[in-house]
């Protein structure tokens, strides 16, 4: 099996995130690793499970405004500087069958998801939505993630990566 983890990130919480679900699933399949302004746009049937990861923005998934308030915080700059996961999703074409689903990361005591708002335009975009969406806490708005968050992260991408593939 094949898997693409493709994540936006403002200050590297949702990028540490990825990076995590990656060593996860990498027990189980191939799995590569992109930055969503790198993320291929034509997902081919030779990738069976595509992860997308967000930070949420004002309830949702980030708008260039967003980000641009984002860049005016950053201590040492953004770390997704082109598009977000909404253009993404927007532009991106899939085969038939491929599985997919979203996390995000977030202020604990705020509302709204940007997983939940992607996994909606995963669906749109013709994905399979193999579960529903995550979401993983941060502190502050620029982190750090909540303490033990990398431990929620890690089971939730073996239950993930169990439901979906077999051993390598």
């Amino acid at each position: 099996m094949r898997a693409a983890v493709i994540y936006e990130s403002m200050f590297g919480n949702t990028r540490a995130v990825a990076k995590v679900v990656v060593e996860e699933l990498a027990k189980y399949m191939d799995v590569e690793l992109h930055e969503v302004s790198e993320a291929p746009t034509a997902i081919d049937a030779s990738v069976d499970l595509v992860v997308v990861g967000a930070p949420t923005h004002g309830f949702t998934l980030s708008r260039p405004l967003s980000r641009s308030d984002a860049a005016g915080i950053a201590p040492a700059g953004l770390v997704s500087t082109g598009i977000g996961v909404r253009e993404w999703l927007a532009a991106v074409e899939t085969a038939p069958g491929v599985q997919a689903i979203a996390f995000d990361t977030r202020v604990d005591h705020l509302p709204g998801s940007a997983a939940r708002a992607a996994t909606r335009r995963l669906r749109r975009a013709g994905f399979t939505i193999v579960a529903s969406p995550a979401s993983f806490r941060v502190e502050r708005t620029l982190g750090p993630l909540k303490t033990g968050e990398l431990d929620n992260v890690r089971s939730w991408a073996s239950e993930l990566a169990a439901a979906v593939a077999l051993p390598k």
